[in-house]
């Protein structure tokens, strides 16, 4: 009987890979079978070490981890050239040509993977029966496709994560499917490959739920569309309230303009603030393009949902850069108007041609050219040049940094409103590159590159009061005025002695604004009034705001 290894390369070791678990579950005790995980920034060469003592070598392979995949292939084969490299994933289960036809490669299984492998553990070395193997005999290749679907009933009783020690669950991510499929036919996704849904055994999945929120910490639904059956979400938003942890934190992918009045009630009555985070796929605001992409969304009943609900549920929404019918002027609109939505994180991702895709098999309709290599990225299309990629890349740059880290989210959302948010972080980036890099800079460059752009660009003195929030709100520890802003020390002094604050216990840092910092901080209005805003520090906290 051969040694059999399930494995992969995650993209952190935060990440918990849930196929090569579910495959172990159900073969390990009628095979000599182990799986163990490595990450994409570990040393190959010490992967490999570890991978030649099986005589089989089975990689999970995503579009992140594919290359090194496959320079781990060739470092396996070279320490042991007898042990047999097995490929799996969405990313070998389409155009794998030139996959298999590399030396270290000697079998794909394509597609969904339990009964192909089951086979394959089964018949080794006689695997030409294996249904959606890709092999090579006698120098040519051959895919014995078969149209089979696994029954998910046959996980009922099974819990993957069983076999993790249960010290290592409360660091990582845990990943649940509640089913298998997706409805929606968007043709720039994976999922919409598999329109048929299967639910999972109820029972099965409840009882695993509750063993992750014992163990385990952040669990993440991977159903494209939670939402799509009211009664089945709001059973289990009911069943994680009632045995949740109070260390747990939830995330499903939710559609938001079909979600049901029922759940949002539920969410309201219920949900504490911070148990669940919703992530958001936006892509576009633009209807036309939409369409062409066959997505329908409503982007007014979408913002309604978001806005009723995120005062309980932190909202991570998505945009793709790249779909069809979009310029620069679209995609500007498209930011801007969900960039006013202010979720605590906004992923501005550009188009990628995933193989399989009715967008990449179609890809010149629209013109597109896009990087052969993983993760084959736009490049250009009808509608958008390589230099207008080149600005949307430098406002992500400046979003990351400014806004998804949480960095200037006063004088972002300031900007927002009273101007063009998309202009000022291509500026913001633009002055950035100029002062220091993208790569390598510090905090204090941070601030700094902010500082002189505002002072710059805007004559606004309300937005340098609201950058100063910005950064002694950031802090742990009082950072030098770095503004010259603050008070004196014998003001500064004088004002926390007449407030009362303890000066024996906490450093301060005082700087006069043009507003009045109580109104803000109740309702966000910025009231003319010469005032004083106190910032607090214990070095353990981001610096308080005092009124």
């Amino acid at each position: 009987m051969p040694k059999v290894l399930l494995s992969t390369l995650n993209s952190k070791y935060i990440h918990l890979n849930l196929a090569i678990r579910i495959l172990y579950d159900l073969n390990h005790e009628a095979h000599d079978l182990s799986f163990k995980e490595f990450t994409i920034k570990q040393d190959l060469n010490e992967v490999a070490q570890y991978c030649v003592q099986y005589d089989i070598v089975c990689l999970s392979c995503y579009i992140w981890n594919i290359t090194p995949s496959l320079a781990l292939a060739e470092k396996i084969k070279q320490l042991r050239p007898e042990t047999k490299i097995l490929l799996g994933g969405p990313e070998v289960s389409y155009e794998w040509e030139n996959v298999i036809a590399q030396d270290a490669v000697d079998y794909i299984i394509t597609g969904e993977g339990e009964i192909p492998f089951e086979a394959f553990l089964q018949h080794f070395p006689a695997v030409e029966a294996v249904p959606n193997l890709v092999y090579k005999t006698d120098g040519q290749i051959f895919h014995n496709k078969q149209n089979v679907e696994f029954d998910v009933q046959r996980f009922e009783g099974r819990n993957p994560y069983q076999y993790d020690p249960v010290e290592d669950l409360k660091h990582k991510i845990s990943y649940v499917e509640t089913s298998r499929g997706c409805p929606y036919k968007c043709s720039f996704c994976l999922a919409s490959l598999d329109n048929s849904v299967r639910k999972m055994p109820l029972e099965t999945l409840q009882e695993n739920l509750k063993y992750l929120m014992k163990y385990g910490k952040v669990i993440k639904f991977l159903d494209r569309t939670f939402n799509i059956k009211k009664d089945f979400t709001i059973s289990i938003f009911q069943f994680i309230l009632n045995h949740h942890h109070p260390h747990n934190i939830f995330q499903f992918e939710i559609t938001a303009d079909i979600i049901h009045p029922d759940i949002i009630q539920f969410i309201h009555e219920k949900v504490p603030k911070g148990l669940f985070r919703f992530e958001i796929g936006i892509q576009t605001v633009n209807k036309e393009s939409n369409l062409a992409v066959e997505r329908k969304q409503n982007f007014e009943k979408t913002a309604s949902v978001i806005k009723q609900l995120d005062t309980v549920v932190e909202m991570h929404l998505d945009l793709i850069v790249g779909l069809p019918l979009e310029y620069l002027e679209d995609i500007k609109f498209s930011f801007e108007s969900v960039f006013k939505l202010y979720p605590p994180e906004l992923q501005l991702g550009f188009l990628k041609f995933l193989k399989g895709t009715g967008l990449r098999n179609n890809y010149q309709q629209y013109d597109y050219v896009f990087d052969p290599n993983p993760p084959y990225q736009i490049i250009k299309s009808k509608f958008l040049s390589p230099a207008d990629l080149e600005l949307i890349i430098l406002v992500e740059h400046a979003l990351e940094i400014y806004w998804n880290k949480k960095r200037a989210v006063h004088s972002l959302r300031y900007i927002a409103e009273k101007y063009s948010i998309f202009d000022a972080l291509l500026g913001i980036a633009r002055f950035f590159e100029t002062h220091t890099t993208f790569l390598t800079h510090t905090l204090k460059e941070i601030y700094e590159v902010l500082f002189q752009y505002f002072s710059t660009q805007f004559q606004d003195p309300i937005l340098l009061d609201l950058l100063a929030i910005d950064y002694y709100t950031y802090y742990k520890v009082k950072p030098q005025d770095l503004f010259a802003k603050e008070l004196d020390k014998a003001q500064r002094f004088e004002l926390i002695t007449a407030q009362g604050f303890n000066h024996h216990k906490y450093r301060f840092a005082a700087v006069p604004v043009h507003f009045d910092p109580k109104m803000y901080l109740e309702n966000g209005s910025l009231n003319p009034k010469k005032s004083n805003l106190i910032f607090q520090f214990d070095g353990l906290n981001p610096g308080k705001i005092l009124v």
